[in-house]
């Protein structure tokens, strides 16, 4: 069955392995899903990622990370763009998720960026998903 919306099936397998306390969850990969998984490492938001070559689209394997008393460190993580429905913000437009706290992550025309590095590149673009 084909997945309409990798992005947030991504996200999904992620917050669905988080819950279960498992310690990596294996995603099909893609160029983008691995773009986001390198904000996500550079963020603190996962430990690490591998992509792994499998003679058809590959596999992206997310190794999770867990603060004090195994609480998975994503506490909430939403898609905001949709195939249905996209999203995008201009340069200016871009705003801070949770006061700063967490991140939004943007395509922009210089790559995935997230928000605050959109504002210092002073980019816009579709907005991806958010997280806190």
């Amino acid at each position: 069955m084909a997945i309409t919306d990798p992005i947030a099936d991504m996200l999904t397998r992620i917050r669905n392995a988080g819950k279960a306390k498992l310690n990596s969850v294996d995603i099909p990969g893609s160029k983008i899903k691995t773009e986001l998984a390198k904000v996500m490492k550079s963020e603190g938001f996962i430990r690490n990622y591998k992509f792994i070559k499998d003679g058809k689209q590959g596999i992206l394997r997310v190794y999770l990370k867990y603060g004090d008393n195994q609480s998975h460190v994503i506490l909430e993580m939403q898609s905001v763009s949709k195939p249905s429905r996209r999203i995008y913000t201009s340069a200016g437009d871009v705003k801070p998720v949770y006061n700063g706290m967490g991140i939004a992550i943007l395509s922009t025309s210089k790559g995935i960026l997230t928000d605050k590095q959109a504002r210092k590149e002073n980019v816009g673009g579709e907005v991806l998903c958010t997280m806190f």
